[in-house]
């Protein structure tokens, strides 16, 4: 798995990539990581294992955690390694399309919709004899946003459970790499630091709001290693040293390519403005259960007879509605659950109700645009296209090490 100039690969949402050292273009940087450096001739003695390929495609056994695998070279990658590295791997693997495709079919569904409601009303009926219509709305908020954030752990959590199974044989092929790279590094005198190590991690962990001790005990808690994703690290940075001191002169990329590049590519959703409509259901003074449930009612109501943005004011008028013609939009400005779902809906269409402080609101997507590339975005692709011949040369040689090396599977 590659990643772009300006980041490292990390845990996907759970520890985003800290920024990458150095200002220079990066060459591409693969996840690699075994649970410690690799110390030539001093692994535990080799026990009797046949058909290893097959085993680490399958995954180490128990009690074997310590039998070798695999020689890169003379130097060892056990059954422990793989199985940490497969560990590691499920943390940081490419599951966004699939984490973002699970998101997109549970709030659009039925079951969704149904246990906001029965969470909206049970609030309400909880507090509406004790709690001002203020306070309640607040509790309606706060319980509104652990919604969606259990809704992205779950799309997030299915996403990589599907990914396990085909872990541990992209394991061993990733650490053969690793200890090629790291070979060639000692052999060009590339050092890394131990003091840049740390602060990759202590980068990461300021961004989940921990402190390294803290993240290494939550990686731990998920099945992972501190020691193994250091290693990781260590490995990538090494391998870009040794590409941009090999062909950093090679790479060059002309004002043409960027202004094309940059004039069909998009850097994420709030590239994209949304041109939005709001129709508010207003609540009582005093929040009341069977109240509640009649304005989701006549909300349902209105979406399934939403006849087009041109129509909204007057279906809005009909119901003592409040009609809001948003305009342009960035989706970073609309909270979730909602802003997946309008992401996810065609122009002209309607979303389900959802509960805000003015009462119970539908929005519909009038259409879009994609913003134009700026100055920004310019420089954004200039280091995407310099990032990309950086690979193809890095690729190129990592070839010729694998070709020349001495492997032997045992």
């Amino acid at each position: 798995m590659v990643f772009g100039q300006t980041s490292l690969p990390g845990l996907i949402v759970t520890a985003p990539p800290p920024p990458q050292p150095g200002a220079t273009p990066q060459p591409p940087i693969t996840q690699t990581a075994p649970t410690a450096p690799a110390k030539p001739k001093a692994a535990a003695k080799p026990a009797a294992n046949t058909g290893a390929q097959t085993a680490a495609a399958a995954g180490p056994g128990r009690g074997s955690g310590q039998s070798i695998l695999v020689l890169v070279n003379d130097e060892p990658i056990t059954a422990l390694d793989v199985e940490g590295r497969s560990r590691l791997n499920a943390l940081g693997a490419d599951i966004g399309s699939k984490a973002q495709a699970n998101m997109q079919a549970l709030v659009k569904s039925e079951t969704t919709q149904n246990r906001f409601r029965e969470l909206v009303q049970e609030i309400v009926k909880e507090n509406q004899a004790t709690k001002t219509k203020e306070q309640i709305m607040a509790i309606i908020e706060q319980r509104k946003t652990q919604f969606a954030l259990s809704l992205q752990k779950q799309a997030l959590d299915s996403a990589r459970a599907s990914v396990l199974p085909g872990m541990k044989k992209g394991a061993l092929d990733e650490l053969i790499e690793e200890r090629l790279k790291l070979q060639e590094a000692k052999r060009l005198n590339v050092t890394i630091e131990e003091s840049q190590i740390d602060g990759v991690i202590k980068s990461m962990a300021e961004r989940n709001k921990m402190t390294p001790a803290q993240f290494a005990a939550h990686l731990q808690t998920v099945g992972a290693d501190i020691n193994a994703m250091k290693a990781r690290y260590r490995a990538t940075l090494s391998w870009n040293d040794v590409v941009r001191r090999r062909f950093a002169s090679q790479v060059n990329v002309s004002n043409r390519e960027i202004e094309k590049f940059a004039s069909t590519t998009s850097g994420g959703e709030d590239d994209v403005e949304l041109q939005l409509q709001r129709i508010v259901l207003p609540v009582p003074g005093k929040l009341d259960q069977r109240v509640m449930a009649q304005r989701f009612q006549e909300a349902d109501r209105l979406r399934q007879t939403f006849g087009g943005c041109k129509t909204a004011a007057a279906a809005a008028a009909k119901i003592n509605a409040r009609f809001e013609d948003l305009g342009a939009r960035k989706p970073s400005s609309i909270s979730e659950p909602t802003r997946s779902m309008l992401l996810n809906a065609r122009d002209g269409e309607m979303v389900p109700p959802s509960m805000a402080d003015g009462g119970v609101e539908l929005y519909a997507v009038c259409g879009r645009k994609v913003v134009k590339a700026d100055e920004k975005r310019r420089s954004e692709v200039a280091a995407d296209l310099q990032q990309k011949e950086f690979e193809i040369l890095a690729k190129r040689h990592l070839r010729d090490l694998r070709q020349d090396a001495q492997i032997e599977y045992r």
